[in-house]
């Protein structure tokens, strides 16, 4: 499948700022069932890019501006992503560190008492790992509600299950702090999904697991799916905090965000 993508993302600073520093994770991986065509990323300011690479593996795009006031930037990435459906099965990646480091808590997905019982219960009866993500997946997908409205919903995975509803990235943060408790190490992905649906295209998180015989595998407790060729993984973390498109700081005393992203598959546009 070839996806088509570009999204803008529009700063508004109040007061202008004088002094900008960011870093974009905006570039798509390469592997076995995900090629990157054309892509670019572009600023409507005069700031050079330099690009590197994290912890992670993630391609890191860096500017910094200082000088003249900002009232307003876009960060605009564009590009063409060709796709095949692997059964959400990576591979050909290159992989910075090894799995174990994904057992380790972070803050957004740490497990209490209650989710560690739900992992339990999730993962009773399973004959091996890959089932026991299989059945965590399902789990969580029937204990929690989708409500995208939740702009400024539940941080951590304790909120959101304590509410048993959330945004994407709340069932994704869910679903690893489960898997680490079992010892299954599980990271965070960012990316985007195309969708006849408007409402399911755009950007979407979800979940990588590590089963012992197939590798990562990538598992989106929203859709309680594998992720298959509509998926394109672009930024990995251990949870959404270091696995956020963009990280920055600016000397003004107001960032207002705007987000227009335009996913075209097979020539049939959809909007998010």
């Amino acid at each position: 499948m070839r996806i088509r993508i570009s999204h803008d993302i529009t700063h508004r600073y109040a007061p202008p700022a004088r002094m900008l520093i960011q870093n974009l994770r905006l570039t798509p991986f390469s592997f076995d069932s995900q090629y990157a065509l054309g892509w670019r990323i572009d600023l409507d300011i005069n700031a050079g890019l330099r690009q590197g690479e994290d912890a992670h593996g993630n391609v890191v795009s860096t500017f910094s501006h200082h000088g003249a006031p900002v009232e307003r930037l876009t960060v605009s990435a564009r590009g063409e992503v060709e796709t095949s459906d692997a059964a959400g099965v990576v591979r050909g990646a290159i992989e910075r560190l090894p799995p174990e480091m994904y057992l380790r808590e972070s803050p957004l997905a740490q497990a209490n008492g209650a989710l560690k019982e739900f992992a339990l219960d999730a993962a009773r009866g399973a004959a091996d790992p890959l089932d026991c993500l299989h059945r965590l997946m399902s789990a969580v997908h029937g204990a929690m509600a989708f409500d995208p409205s939740e702009a400024d919903g539940p941080d951590s995975a304790i909120e959101a299950f304590a509410l048993r509803r959330g945004r994407a990235r709340d069932f994704a943060h869910v679903f690893i702090a489960c898997a680490r408790f079992l010892g299954l190490p599980a990271r965070f992905v960012g990316g985007y999904r195309a969708d006849p649906s408007e409402d399911k295209a755009g950007t979407l998180a979800w979940a990588e697991a590590h089963a012992p015989t197939l590798g990562w595998v990538a598992f989106d407790p929203t859709e309680c799916i594998c992720a298959d060729a509509a998926y394109v993984r672009v930024v990995l973390g251990f949870d959404a905090q270091d696995g956020a498109f963009v990280r920055s700081a600016h000397g003004s005393g107001e960032d207002k965000v705007e987000t227009a992203v335009r996913v075209e598959q097979a020539g049939v546009q959809t909007q998010a």
